[in-house]
């Protein structure tokens, strides 16, 4: 398994890497991507703005409307090539001194600002303690902090106070938030918040809407840190369909459609972690509570299982490349009813059920 130097775990991992090639055939459960996306009206918008792409793309109507869904000026939004170009322009255009990631989580922060020549610091949360934060655990002299919310691989929904008692005079706090609009309500969320200082939101389009081939995100900060990013992206970085997309995600009726989706997510979760908890015999075991579209797992011999799982026709994330977590873990990314009973099935199967 290749690994980031210094790091211990494989970094560039992802869920996608399950389902290439000869994984292209089996049912998905390792990328967190919402199934059956994009919807029709958005693909039909996003066509449209191919009539336009002899000229440069203009980002000022879609910087607009994602400033209007948050209650902010314009100057405190910036629009990204997926949230992932984020962690790079934050690991190259912010000068810090200890920047610290809080794990289990994503690890391309982690990866991008190793890449940019900083030795991180890591905080790492316990099963214990159900991968839930202790603020107190994050160093003093940290100036940056980088947690996801909710988690992903965990599914922990961190309290939106909890985070916001890391801020500090000189630090900049970063809250990936790429799942926050799968929480009904998204409660918890601290995107358009102006009254934690240094707070940097980031936000994703391609999970719930299923544009990760579109590649389109944003950032919500001060117009300061938004200034200083910006000036770190290419020219153009965010193409016309791209924004177009933004745009249309972003509408009244967009966040309407994305709530209800939200509240389809819960009830299929609720599913599936009740047909998971008919494992514990065999050992499996759940992080809950769950609130995000997939839920982590532990399993003995989780390797095998996993593939075991492929050879019955389902594709799950390994565990073992987020930082915090050993070979014993597995993402499932939570899908309709019919699916779940199909892979519960398998995983019978697979556990010798």
């Amino acid at each position: 398994m290749p690994t980031e130097p210094g790091s211990g775990h494989d970094l560039r991992h992802h869920g996608d890497a399950e389902v290439r090639d000869d994984g292209g055939a089996l049912v998905d459960l390792a990328v967190n991507v919402r199934a059956d996306t994009p919807p029709a009206w958005l693909r039909e918008r996003v066509a449209a703005s191919l009539a336009g792409l002899a000229a440069y793309p203009d980002g000022r109507a879609a910087r607009a409307a994602v400033a209007a869904r948050h209650g902010l000026p314009v100057e405190r939004v910036l629009l990204t090539a997926g949230a992932a170009e984020a962690f790079v322009l934050l690991a190259r255009a912010l000068k810090v001194s200890r920047p610290v990631v809080v794990h289990p989580q994503f690890t391309e922060p982690e990866a991008a600002l190793r890449d940019a020549g900083h030795t991180v610091d890591r905080v790492l949360l316990r099963e214990a303690d159900g991968f839930r934060l202790d603020p107190a655990a994050v160093p003093e002299d940290a100036d940056l902090v980088v947690i996801g919310n909710p988690t992903n691989p965990t599914s922990v929904l961190h309290p939106a106070e909890a985070l916001a008692r890391l801020a500090r005079p000189g630090r900049t706090l970063v809250v990936d938030e790429a799942f926050m609009d799968a929480v009904p309500g998204e409660r918890e969320a601290l995107a358009g918040r102006t009254d934690v200082p240094g707070l940097v939101v980031l936000r994703s389009l391609t999970k719930t809407w299923g544009l990760a081939g579109l590649r389109i995100g944003y950032v919500l900060a001060d117009s300061e840190t938004v200034a200083r990013l910006e000036r770190a992206q290419p020219l153009w970085p965010v193409s016309t369909p791209a924004l177009a997309a933004a745009e249309a995600c972003v509408s009244p009726a967009a966040l309407a459609e994305a709530e209800e989706a939200a509240r389809g997510i819960a009830a299929d979760r609720a599913y599936v972690i009740a047909g998971l908890r008919g494992f514990a015999s065999h050992g499996l075991r759940v992080v809950e509570p769950a609130e995000a579209p997939f839920v982590l797992v532990r399993v003995p011999a989780a390797a095998d299982v996993r593939e075991r799982l492929r050879s019955l026709g389902y594709a799950t994330r390994r565990g073992d490349t987020f930082p915090g977590l050993d070979e014993e873990w597995l993402r499932l990314a939570v899908r309709d009813r019919a699916t779940t009973q199909g892979f519960l099935r398998a995983l019978g199967q697979a556990l010798g059920a």
